[in-house]
Parts: structure tokens; C-alpha cells; sequence
């Protein structure tokens, strides 16, 4: 498998994962334009795609679906309950088990917990390959943490970092929000949660969803070395995402 964060912050998210058989966008929350020049800049042709995956349909997610799929036709994967949101889609699925197979991928489909009507993660299989992406989400549910485990590479929220949000200039209502069960993972959390998931076969670890105000890459990169370091774990290589720009093309 190959992929890239073609985006990653509270202005637009995308993803693109490839196998040789099949090519993925998960969520689309940049302009179709910028989407468009960032895969072909992959060297991947828009109308070659499978499918979109859709995470929640909150606008940093969707932004130029509506755009990208009027032109391109890709077949987006909603839930029942994203769906009354985006109405205005042609060429769409359903999804209704906890797995869908596109090709030679196995996707298992991860219920999140964010202030939409739906939000779900995503482990994406091919072989013996497993990416797993889970962002806008307050917490990770406890009956997921095995099929979780020892995956080669998480792309995973690591939004805010708690002081910083408790001292910005946030109204109240909107700190809650974040740090609710419905709201983001902070770099604490999140470092917490990758702890117990990581293993032998754990090749990269890509921080994501970072917010522009209440966290730096810093602050991110410091919380999960120290919370690793401290359980005896190192994974080799962390990433953190960058918003309007894409990671480098990785080979797993």
C-alpha cells in the first residue's frame, strides 16, 4: 500500500491510499482543485478512483466533494445517517456492515464520537497491510481497542493541546465542545490511545487534525515521544500532518 495526507487541519482533510489494484480518497475537505493537482502530482488520475470515504460530514471534510464527484463521478460511502446532509449526491453507497470490500481492499468501518449526526474511522487492509485513520473524534471505544492493535501505520488526531485551549481566547462553550466526548483528541489522549494500539509490525505514526490555535507540531511531536518513551515503545518514524500540504508519498 501507498498514501498520502494530501491535507490535515480544521480548514480541509484528505487522504489518498492506493494498492495495486485499488485507489481511495478518504473524506475530501479541500476544494476539488486542490485535490485534483495534489493527486496528480502522485501521478494519479482523479477519474482512476474507487471511491470516497466519507469520516462526518462536517465542512473540513466534504468541502469539495459536492465538485469532485459532479465532475469525476467517483462512488462516495456515507452512512444512513450522513446522508440527509448530502443530498445532492448521484453516485453513492450505503454503508451497512462494519466491513466493506472495494477490490482488494477490506475496509473495517470504526464508530467515532463527534458532534454530527455520524462519524466514523476507518482500517483500511490489503494482505498484510493495515492503515488505520481515525480523527474528530472525543474518544475511542473500548470494544475496538484489539482490532486496533499492531497496525502498520495510524494516522490519528492529536488536535489540541489542553492548556492551551483552556488559556485561548475560545469562548467557554466552544472549549467544552473540543474537550467533550463529542468533541477532538487531544495530544494527551491521543498519545494515550496510540500506547495501547502500536506493535512490532508499527512502521509510522502520522499526527493529525492539528489545530492552528491551541496546539504546535511540537507540543504534538513531545506528548507521543514521551508518552512511548515512557512505556519502552518507539515507533521510527512520526509525521505530523500539515494543513495545504501533502506528507510524502509512503510505501508500506
Amino acid at each position: 500500500m501507498k498514501f498520502s495526507v494530501l491535507s490535515s487541519g480544521s480548514k480541509g482533510n484528505t487522504t489518498y491510499i492506493e494498492t495495486k489494484k485499488t485507489k481511495i480518497l478518504i473524506d475530501i475537505g479541500n476544494s476539488s482543485k486542490y485535490v485534483k493537482e495534489k493527486l496528480e502530482e502522485l501521478k494519479v488520475n482523479p477519474y482512476e478512483l474507487d471511491a470516497i470515504l466519507i469520516t462526518h460530514t462536517h465542512i473540513d471534510h466534504i468541502k469539495g466533494l459536492r465538485t469532485f464527484q459532479k465532475k469525476y463521478n467517483i462512488p462516495v460511502y456515507i452512512t444512513e445517517k450522513m446522508y440527509p446532509e448530502m443530498e445532492y449526491l448521484e453516485n453513492y453507497h450505503v454503508i451497512k456492515e462494519e466491513t466493506i470490500n472495494i477490490k482488494d481492499m477490506s475496509i473495517k468501518v470504526i464508530k467515532t464520537s463527534h458532534d454530527t449526526n455520524d462519524s466514523v474511522g476507518y482500517i483500511i487492509n490489503n494482505k498484510d497491510k493495515s492503515i488505520v485513520y481515525i480523527t474528530d473524534t472525543g474518544y475511542i471505544n473500548r470494544k475496538y481497542f484489539d482490532a486496533l492493535k499492531n497496525k502498520d501505520v495510524y494516522i490519528m488526531e492529536s488536535n489540541h493541546d489542553v492548556e492551551m485551549l483552556n488559556n485561548s481566547s475560545y469562548p467557554f462553550a466552544l472549549r467544552q465542545r473540543i474537550l467533550s466526548d463529542k468533541g477532538h483528541l487531544s495530544n494527551y489522549d491521543s498519545a494515550k490511545y496510540l500506547s495501547k494500539f502500536i506493535g512490532d509490525k508499527t512502521k509510522y505514526i502520522l499526527l493529525a487534525h492539528l489545530s492552528e490555535e491551541n496546539n504546535t507540531k511540537e507540543l504534538a511531536y513531545e506528548t507521543l515521544v514521551d508518552r512511548l518513551t515512557k512505556e519502552n515503545l518507539k515507533v521510527d518514524n512520526i509525521i505530523i500532518t500539515k494543513q495545504n500540504k501533502e506528507t510524502e508519498f509512503i510505501n508500506i
